[in-house]
């Protein structure tokens, strides 16, 4: 990829470049605030019934976090193979028909999950 197509824009005024900052900065804020909420709740375990309540929960919070990253990071491709088809002007957003399935397949899930 083109170091100028980084800055094309993909929607609205976000750049290409834009989105890849939103996904690196939200996995480094994810970091802190995932260290930070394990040190604060560290202290109100005290046995394991308190952990058997607390450890589900922070469980939950990962799995949220991971899919919604998942999600900028399946966004980002598309957008990638989008801007390398119009740079060598093929169709189809540089995918194969298997892949563009896969992804039809990951949309609906995300679809139905909400």
């Amino acid at each position: 990829m083109a170091m100028g197509q980084l800055d094309k824009k993909v929607f609205g005024k976000k750049k290409f470049s834009d989105l890849l900052e939103e996904i690196y900065t939200n996995q480094k804020r994810k970091e802190e605030q995932i260290s930070t909420l394990i040190s604060e709740l560290k202290p109100l375990i005290q046995d394991i019934g308190d952990a058997t309540l607390v450890v589900p929960l922070l469980k939950e919070y990962l799995e949220i976090s991971v899919k919604n990253d998942e999600q900028l990071i399946k966004m980002a491709t598309i957008i990638q193979r989008s801007l390398q088809s119009e740079a060598t002007d093929s169709e189809g957003f540089g995918m194969t028909e298997e892949e563009k399935q896969q992804l039809l397949n990951e949309v609906k899930k995300f679809g139905d999950n909400k």
